[in-house]
């Protein structure tokens, strides 16, 4: 039960990244720079295993991480919280299209229905134009950016697997990376977050909750909960958080998805909790 709880808590501090974005009055190179400075430090004190000098692979999955960790930050920013979670949550389209290449993983027959699946529910979101809003003042570029990074989240899972495989003796090894993706997202968008000016409390407070608990104590607690958690129940309590992100925006800003939006979100949640419920299935037989 403390594993499952921990994993659930780790989904549900992930969730409320898109919300927290919003309610700041500073630029998203400012909250992403930021955000990732304190992520940086946090993780580093509260993860040991982080702790490592990253070697060349480690700096290179980091680095896909940092990209990852911007774009949702810019997405959150331009589109609604929902649109940004749910894009992002289409990063399984990719693994299965780039896996057998990448990681010399085969692609079954289930595979391909989840794609068409997956598909289906991405075309959702461009089928219909979305007006700006205030908290979403340019939903098509913030698509694209969410979009984006759902591909780079990919290429983050897809990297984290190969450190784990290359140490599959050591638990912590994909640690280092986290810290390493934080540092290059510091340091990819700072240059851009200056000059800063004066920055009213409320934003310090907003950085430093997504810095230490959004990122930093999601970790710890994902990293203390999976180990004990059968993958299932895992990537089911994962779920979470796409389900409470619009949720938390909806209760903090009132801002409600478009119906094409809610659409594709619910074929891309539906998709995936299927197919995870397939694989187990699949893997018992």
């Amino acid at each position: 039960m403390r594993a499952r709880l921990l994993v659930l808590a780790a989904a549900a501090l992930f969730s409320t990244g898109g919300a927290a974005i919003k309610a700041t009055s500073l630029t998203a190179w400012q909250v992403a720079g930021f955000r990732s400075s304190i992520a940086a430090l946090a993780i580093l004190v509260m993860l040991g295993g982080s702790r490592r000098v990253p070697d060349r692979a480690t700096w290179g999955v980091g680095l896909i991480y940092a990209s990852t960790m911007v774009l949702f930050v810019v997405a959150n920013k331009l589109t609604t919280a929902a649109n940004a979670i749910y894009l992002q949550a289409t990063a399984p389209l990719y693994i299965l299209l780039l896996a057998p290449v990448l990681l010399k993983e085969p692609v079954k027959r289930a595979d391909v229905v989840f794609m068409i699946a997956l598909a289906l529910g991405l075309g959702a979101f461009f089928m219909g134009q979305e007006p700006a809003t205030g908290t979403a003042p340019n939903p098509g570029l913030g698509n694209m950016a969410a979009l984006a990074s759902g591909l780079t989240w990919a290429g983050t899972v897809m990297g984290l697997r190969y450190l784990g495989r290359r140490n599959p003796d050591d638990p912590r090894a994909t640690e280092p990376s986290l810290v390493a993706g934080n540092i290059l997202a510091a340091a990819l968008t700072l240059p851009l977050a200056l000059p800063l000016g004066d920055v009213p409390a409320r934003d310090l407070a907003i950085i430093a909750f997504l810095g230490v608990f959004q990122i930093g104590l999601a970790y710890v607690c994902l990293s203390g909960g999976i180990g004990g958690v059968p993958a299932l129940e895992a990537s089911l309590l994962l779920l979470v958080e796409p389900v409470l992100n619009p949720i938390w925006a909806w209760l903090v800003h009132g801002e409600a998805p478009g119906p094409w939006a809610l659409t594709g979100g619910a074929i891309i949640m539906t998709a995936t909790t299927l197919r995870t419920l397939w694989d187990v299935r699949y893997a018992k037989e």
